[in-house]
């Protein structure tokens, strides 16, 4: 089944290649989507999907790559979309 989840991940997720890492682990889920960073010092994500590999995607977005540190994380689904099929990308800062 197919879904789509918005995700607003707090911590030290900026300035350690947070965003781009989230979008290379969603990529080799195969899952369509987009990363951003927030003024507010979050990293703010949407993914499409299916709902298990969203889940594994989840469970990497808690820890991320190496320097991050995951203090929290609010997931929350949403209506989908009509998405391109495995195309995740990076947006501009909100």
């Amino acid at each position: 089944m197919k879904v789509q989840t918005h995700f607003i991940i707090t911590g030290r997720v900026q300035g350690v290649f947070y965003r781009a890492s989230a979008v290379d682990e969603a990529t080799r889920l195969g899952l369509s989507g987009w990363a951003r960073n927030r003024r507010s010092g979050d990293v703010e994500l949407v993914a499409y999907g299916d709902a298990a590999l969203i889940d594994q995607l989840e469970s990497w977005l808690w820890h991320g790559p190496r320097m991050a540190m995951v203090t929290g994380l609010v997931r929350q689904e949403q209506v989908p979309e009509e998405w391109e099929e495995g195309a995740f990308r990076i947006r501009g800062t909100l």
